[in-house]
Order: structure tokens, then C-alpha cells, then sequence
């Protein structure tokens, strides 16, 4: 019975074969490469949207994107918290009424939409984009009904 590895190991080592796969190499990094959007990028893309954010497989919180770098944050409980964005670097940066702290994400452009990395605390999972509209963010504020 005839051996087949030996001459599949002799396809490997050829001189045209390691060429191809250095050159598929080559050709694929930047196709992974994941580029951070700038500020303006971000600004154009967001500007007059409302985002639908997830965490994990469930729905995490929406943000309305307005004009001047204004933004209205929901963590879907239909309370609002309005803010403003501002960019230090390549982050992005928010503060909020009550929340003078800022939390500052980076902002990728993935195949379906933004990926938002916290840079405050990169263990924490990332925030992907699950819907994006025109239509503002519904806020019924504090203890209505009640």
C-alpha cells in the first residue's frame, strides 16, 4: 500500500506553495484590521440616528444622536438621560446630566454596524449596534402612570 502523506508534505514545502500562503497573508491582514473611527467619521454616521445597542445576545440601551454633539442616552426603561459627546484622541467621550463623569468608548465600523469598546474598562464586553432609524428615542420619563 502506498503512503500519501509524504507527497502532501512535499505540497506544503514548495517554494510556489509557501509564496501563496505569504501572500494570502498579506492580502488578508488588512481586511482584518479593525480602524478606529476619527470623530468626524463618527459624527457623520451617528448624527440624526438612533442606535440600538447589545451586549451579549440582549438588547443593553439606545442613544439619540443630535445635533452639536447633543445625545439622549436609554437603557430601554424609557427613562432618558440627555448629554453631549466631546472627542479626546481617537475616543469618543460622553457625559451625562447627574453623571459628570466622562466614559469614553472607541468607535469601529463593523460589517454590521458600530462596535463601541469601553475604554474606561476594556474587560467589559463590547456594545454592538442592532438598529439604527431616523426616529427619535422614546423617553416617557420618570414615574409616569404612576
Amino acid at each position: 500500500m502506498k503512503q500519501r502523506w509524504p507527497a502532501r508534505r512535499r505540497l506544503w514545502q514548495t517554494r510556489g506553495m509557501r509564496s501563496l500562503i505569504l501572500a494570502l497573508c498579506l492580502f488578508a491582514a488588512p481586511a482584518l484590521a479593525e480602524d478606529i473611527l476619527t470623530p468626524d467619521q463618527f459624527d457623520a454616521y451617528t448624527r440624526g440616528q438612533t442606535f440600538v445597542y447589545g451586549s451579549r445576545g440582549t438588547p443593553y440601551g439606545a442613544e439619540e444622536y443630535l445635533d452639536d454633539r447633543r445625545v439622549r442616552w436609554s437603557f430601554l426603561d424609557g427613562r432618558c438621560l440627555e448629554g453631549e459627546w466631546y472627542a479626546e484622541g481617537n475616543l469618543i467621550c460622553f457625559v451625562y446630566e447627574h453623571e459628570p463623569q466622562p466614559q469614553c468608548w472607541s468607535f469601529l465600523r463593523g460589517s454590521s454596524g458600530l462596535i463601541a469598546r469601553f475604554a474606561n474598562d476594556p474587560t467589559l464586553d463590547e456594545l454592538y449596534e442592532v438598529e439604527r432609524s431616523a426616529k427619535p428615542l422614546s423617553c416617557r420619563g420618570p414615574d409616569v402612570g404612576v
